[in-house]
């Protein structure tokens, strides 16, 4: 299992998150602010399979130049959304490395 924490710049926010869902994916919208890649972004958690990882990374892909080309926006892949892609076995590691009594 892969956890994808992704960076979405607001432009993209609603037509990425539609056509997420309509492929399968279930994601989580997390509401913040804060000067990560400036003001302007949302975070989607996402988890998908090990398999679906590259299927998911080609939808985000696609669903942002779709919207570009409807909205006749210019390319800009700088700004689209950035994404971690964390390996969702080592959470037990993280678990126990952090919550074990008596450690700092």
């Amino acid at each position: 299992m892969k956890l994808l924490v992704c960076i979405v710049n607001d432009v993209y926010r609603d037509h990425l998150e539609r056509r997420l869902q309509n492929e399968g994916f279930r994601i989580t919208e997390l509401a913040s602010s804060g000067g990560f890649l400036k003001k302007g972004n949302t975070t989607f958690l996402i988890g998908c399979s090990n398999r679906d990882v590259e299927h998911l990374n080609h939808t985000m892909q696609e669903a942002c130049l779709q919207l570009e080309k409807k909205k006749k926006m210019a390319r800009n892949a700088q700004y689209r959304y950035t994404s971690f892609q964390l390996n969702t076995s080592q959470g037990g590691e993280w678990l126990s490395r952090y919550n074990q009594p008596g450690k700092a």
